[in-house]
């Protein structure tokens, strides 16, 4: 025996279920994201540390990109659910692709807004409403009844409320840190991938919702524009931030371990005190410390 045997070690009992093409694709979006997550890692580990958060955020996107089409590629991660059209019987509703939708579109929203000035309230808003998206489309799309379209009305409004923000509230709302160069990245990027959330609603209707086309052409569909949002975006994004100064961002790290500082402050200490240093704080006191950074004063 050879070639890709998911299907048949992993069968579904819905009347309309993935096909051995169907896995193979999925297969090859598995191996796509694998390589950029590879490819992530190389970059992440190239800048200075301190200084790559945008990074390892696309690193937990890819790895929870990667996971999931390795799991739908596996057949597995679905479940049977009554079809509303189409003739009568069930259709395989992949449950696992929502779960990546959940962890991976709230940290790409995050990702985008980081580098605008908007406000930490305005961000956690937005991610919010990026959650609702998610959650009303499995929903919807494990009701049986007519109720779903509802769920699909919820959604969609939550949409547009992300949309006002990355097209309209973001860019208007105070000055970019590092000024119109960022802008302009930011702008490419927010308009990128508001016009690739505008297709996701219509694969939802197309398949989930109205059972129009197949398990197979959804698996395709959802795969193209994954790739669209996930790799290809965090590499445009991150191409476009390739020369703006973090410091800007004020969002350096200091939280990492620094070693050779550490074993300096022990080899200075008097006998006896180093079981003492290593709970010594060396946080500034209020009256000294710095003033916060561009950015550190959203509420």
């Amino acid at each position: 025996m050879g070639g890709n045997e998911a299907i048949n070690n992993n069968p579904s009992n819905a009347n309309f279920r993935l096909s051995t093409h169907g896995s193979d694709w999925l297969w090859t979006t598995f191996c796509i994201f694998t390589v950029s997550l590879l490819i992530m890692v190389a970059m992440a580990f190239r800048r200075p540390r301190g200084m790559r958060l945008f990074h390892q955020i696309a690193i937990v996107v890819l790895t929870t990109g990667m996971l999931a089409y390795f799991s739908m590629a596996s057949n597995l991660g679905s479940t049977p659910v009554q079809t509303e059209f189409r003739g009568r019987g069930t259709r395989q509703i992949f449950f696992v692709r929502y779960i990546n939708w959940l962890i991976t579109f709230p940290l790409l929203l995050l990702e985008l807004l980081l580098a605008t000035p908007l406000s930490l309230s305005d961000i956690f808003t937005t991610i919010f409403m990026g959650i609702v998206l998610v959650i009303m489309g499995l929903v919807g799309a494990l009701v049986t009844s007519s109720f779903k379209w509802g769920y699909f009305v919820f959604g969609v409004a939550a949409l547009f409320y992300v949309w006002y923000i990355l097209l309209w509230h973001a860019p208007r709302t105070g000055t970019f840190a590092a000024g119109g160069v960022l802008r302009r990245g930011y702008m490419t990027a927010a308009g990128y991938l508001s016009f690739l959330l505008l297709l996701y609603p219509i694969a939802w209707a197309c398949a989930e919702g109205a059972n129009v086309i197949t398990v197979t052409s959804e698996m395709i569909w959802y795969g193209i524009l994954d790739l669209f949002a996930g790799p290809m975006f965090l590499f445009l994004f991150l191409y476009e931030l390739r020369d703006v100064d973090y410091q800007s961002f004020g969002l350096q790290s200091g939280k990492y371990t620094d070693k050779s500082a550490y074993n300096t402050r022990q080899a200075d200490a008097p006998t006896g005190s180093h079981q003492n240093l290593s709970r010594t704080s060396t946080a500034p006191s209020p009256s000294t410390a710095p003033a916060p950074a561009n950015g550190a004063e959203r509420v």
